[in-house]
């Protein structure tokens, strides 16, 4: 290549680089919090961890890929176009089709590392990462145990711990053991659990056999056994040992992780082994398809420059990958051949491309890249126009206050406001794009009309406009004052005597706004939304609707310190079988009375429960000194007053319900013995998330002028390493804190306290 194609080359690269890594992060995140709440729970190795974070990039790149390599092509003939250099070149007898030639050189280097990563590095990272999350999934002892929670990881046994004291020994305070079932059991211990309560225990994690040594001090031990003898003795210590369950294995999907040259074999017996086949094969040639569309595409927009680019961008691609995904549903019902299906869209581009070269010469041909250019530029001039520059009279504002609104602040708002709503866009569609090939499989194993399909993503974009926005606030800032920074402006701005601080105002009270419109945009429509895609999601899956009310759950701590336990419970007759009711010594936990009855009916007028067929005993130790059988009759207990609604607990995700929901909710599972640890996580980043677009934009504004004359790539740049370091303190504190190592108000607030601190530090000390 000549000194002109070297320079164009250079170019290329370094935009189609960074729209790359811009496209892998945002479907890199998708992962990240899966990763996080394993590796804290397992507490893995820095080297497992970094492992399994590299064993995510290869199959986001297979898509992220093409994408960049669009950008970069899309961005410099954009620009060259923009600057009049195409018209020089052709001036000078070097036609436009010219680029060709350093575009398609990046577009073929590019091919070469998407099938790399397709062909090899995408199989051979779903094996090795299932195999390291399996190994440390067997690793990891199931029974991570948090007090006041009824734990169900170990075989026929229910264990409630009143306190865990965490140290080097780990004691429990106030444990509740009850065996239930098993195979050798009689009819007599299925009908009544053996208990064991002991006032403290240490326990001892085995995690290489997968279980907890227990040693109990001060304990008691309670059987009924059968005709209703029942036995009780105490004990000064006692030595347990709890089996946990097998860990379940992950597995990958089908022929995902499977090498290619296996592949080939599969593919003549199976559909989806052909077509995963074909997607390998199909997807690194994107890269040259869409660099061919893109350089037509960029020297045909004259107008718009690198926002222009962007749009033409998620254009393009979202249409290349609807196009690849459609088809490849139907290739699955077996309405299309596979090869037809899968190479459809790249044939489509390639035609389209060589359409658009062999009329990129005439001037003022109308073809359809005219058409994609004139419709892309009136998208951007009716976002540029929408917010109207603010014209205030001659010394008017500044006679005021120094804080009064400028025809400046019009200016910096409205760019802001414009890469902003660009990027938010690009992320959220991107984001689409990943789920809808994710859920492919599922979608035509199910048999789920396109409709429904669509259905869900409508009501799953308002989830990610939420998760974007913070995002999209701090690469908007970025690019926005970069741009500024590159062309003089905020040199000439700081000679008209106005400061950086000032400069700055309108965007970050932009921030505090979209703070609070994000925070009353979760409380008012994105948790309805919620509900509504998590139920089409699961109905995708194949998996029953989401049960709401919970009659199943057989052990539930009552008010006061009494255990209930059921066999079964009738909701609607509002009546309990089996029923048997443990009261505690709220000092000891040792057991004081002991009812059991073979139903138990709500009655309302006497607002207690009355039970039917049974008997009660009171206990002083491990002495009955007090035994009533109403075998035939029925007994009131009017302390006994908990209603049937409160055994029937709503499940529901903290994402369905705002923040004054997610309190209640969590006030009435602490009550009745469920864990509410990582509910209460969730409540305290009700308030921290939204709060992160201020942040974001008070972190990011020193870095934009940091950037200075690099202009708006390095300011994306700069933000990636923002955005990485965030999200994975981020996702460090919120699992840490779902352990209960962490308070849950620290671990929701502490990434906000430290970027707000750091934000501040860099903004007091900008040189404005």
């Amino acid at each position: 290549m000549g000194l002109l194609d070297r320079k164009i080359f250079r170019e290329v690269a370094s935009s189609a680089l960074l729209g790359t890594t811009l496209f892998t992060f945002v479907l890199f995140l998708q992962k990240l919090g899966r990763l996080f709440e394993l590796l804290v729970r397992s507490s893995a190795d820095l080297g497992t961890v970094s492992y399994l974070f590299l064993l995510v990039l290869p199959p986001a790149l297979t898509f992220s890929v093409p994408v960049g390599v669009l950008v970069g092509v899309l961005l410099a003939t954009n620009r060259m176009s923009s600057d009049g250099e195409v018209i020089a070149l052709r001036a000078a007898g070097v036609p436009s089709r010219r680029l060709l030639v350093p575009m398609l050189a990046l577009a073929s280097i590019a091919t070469v590392a998407a099938a790399a990563a397709t062909l090899w590095l995408t199989p051979l990272s779903i094996r090795e990462t299932y195999r390291v999350l399996n190994r440390l999934l067997a690793e990891q002892i199931t029974a991570e145990i948090q007090p006041r929670v009824f734990e169900e990881s170990f075989p026929n046994t229910i264990l409630y711990v009143g306190d865990v004291i965490s140290g080097p020994i780990v004691r429990w305070r106030h444990v509740f053991l009850a065996e239930t079932a098993s195979s050798s059991s009689t009819e007599a211990s299925e009908t009544h659990p053996r208990i064991t309560v002991a006032t403290e225990a240490v326990a001892v994690a085995d995690a290489h056999n997968n279980r907890i040594q227990l040693s109990m001090f001060d304990g008691r031990s309670y059987v009924v056994g059968e005709d209703n003898q029942y036995n009780s003795y105490a004990f000064p210590r006692g030595e347990r040992v709890l089996e946990a369950r097998a860990p379940h294995k992950e597995q990958a999907k089908p022929f995902t992780w499977m090498d290619t040259g296996p592949l080939i074999a599969e593919a003549r017996k199976s559909v989806e082994a052909r077509i995963e086949l074909h997607q390998r094969l199909a997807l690194p040639l994107a890269c040259l398809l869409l660099a061919l569309l893109g350089v037509p595409l960029g020297v045909s927009t004259r107008a718009g420059g690198k926002s222009s680019a962007f749009v033409l961008t998620v254009m393009v691609a979202f249409l290349y990958y609807m196009a690849l995904v459609s088809l490849i549903g139907m290739a699955k019902q077996e309405r299309l051949p596979v090869e037809v299906a899968v190479w459809s869209p790249n044939i489509v581009l390639s035609l389209l491309g060589l359409a658009l070269i062999r009329r990129q010469e005439r001037p003022g041909a109308h073809d359809l890249g005219m058409w994609l250019r004139s419709r892309a530029v009136e998208a951007l001039q009716t976002l540029r126009r929408w917010w109207p520059a603010h014209r205030t009279g001659t010394g008017r504002g500044r006679s005021f206050a120094p804080l009064w609104p400028q025809i400046i602040d019009a200016y910096v708002l409205r760019s802001f406001l414009f890469y902003f709503i660009v990027l938010l866009t690009s992320f959220v569609a991107l984001t689409h794009v990943f789920t809808f090939f994710e859920l492919l499989g599922d979608i035509v194993k199910n048999q789920i009309p396109m409709s429904r399909v669509l259905t869900y993503h409508f009501f799953l974009t308002p989830k990610l406009i939420y998760d974007s926005a913070p995002m999209s606030v701090l690469v908007a800032v970025l690019v926005t004052f970069g741009v500024m920074s590159k062309y003089n402006e905020v040199t000439a701005v700081k000679a008209c005597g106005i400061s950086l601080y000032r400069l700055s105002v309108p965007v970050l009270l932009t921030g505090l706004v979209l703070s609070g419109a994000l925070f009353a945009f979760d409380h008012y429509y994105v948790t309805e939304a919620n509900r509504i895609q998590d139920g089409i999601r699961s109905e995708i899956k194949g998996r029953p609707p989401q049960t709401y009310l919970s009659p199943e759950r057989q052990w539930i701590f009552g008010q006061g310190s009494r255990i209930y336990y059921y066999r079964y419970f009738d909701p609607t007759e509002q009546v309990m079988y089996g029923i048997t009711v443990f009261e505690l010594e709220p000092n000891t936990f040792h057991l004081r009375r002991h009812i059991y009855a073979e139903r138990a009916r709500w009655a309302p007028s006497l607002n207690t429960w009355i039970f039917q067929d049974g008997w009660s005993r009171e206990l002083n130790g491990v002495r009955v000194v007090r035994y009533d059988d109403f075998a035939g009759e029925a007994r009131t207990f009017s302390e006994l007053n908990e209603p049937p609604g409160y055994f029937l607990k709503e499940v529901k995700q903290d994402q369905q319900m705002n923040f004054s929901e997610l309190a209640a909710y969590i006030r009435e599972l602490r009550q009745s013995g469920f864990d509410t640890v990582r509910l209460q996580v969730r409540f305290h980043k009700k308030f921290s998330v939204p709060l992160f677009a201020l942040i974001m934009a008070l972190i990011s504004v020193p870095f934009a002028f940091l950037a200075g004359p690099r202009g708006a790539m390095a300011g994306v740049a700069v933000s990636f390493g923002i955005a990485i370091a965030y999200w994975v303190v981020s996702q460090l504190f919120e699992q840490v804190g779902n352990l209960n190592q962490l308070p849950p108000v620290l671990a929701a607030w502490a990434p906000d306290a430290i970027f707000a601190l750091a934000g501040l530090y860099l903004f007091t000390h900008m040189r404005t």
